[in-house]
């Protein structure tokens, strides 16, 4: 797995921004495309793939449910 992602949930993150979103996403695409950059050739399909996985980060995250603070953490 990719593991310079960090975790963008609370409470391991108070605040994330779109560009901490972008960021994940697009380490997230670079890894499983096996590219750190792609061709021109695929370059559409690359930023396509990184707007698609930034997407559903951000709803993810905008719709999950955080029950119980992290352990040695306190609630607030």
């Amino acid at each position: 797995m990719c593991r310079s992602i960090k975790t963008l949930r609370p409470p391991y993150t108070d605040t994330v921004t779109h560009d901490d979103v972008h960021a994940a996403a697009l380490q997230y695409v670079r890894k499983i495309s096996g590219f750190r950059a792609p061709a021109a050739h695929n370059e559409q399909a690359f930023s396509r793939a990184v707007e698609a996985v930034a997407a559903a980060t951000a709803d993810l995250l905008g719709t999950i449910e955080v029950r119980a603070p992290r352990a040695g953490r306190a609630a607030g």
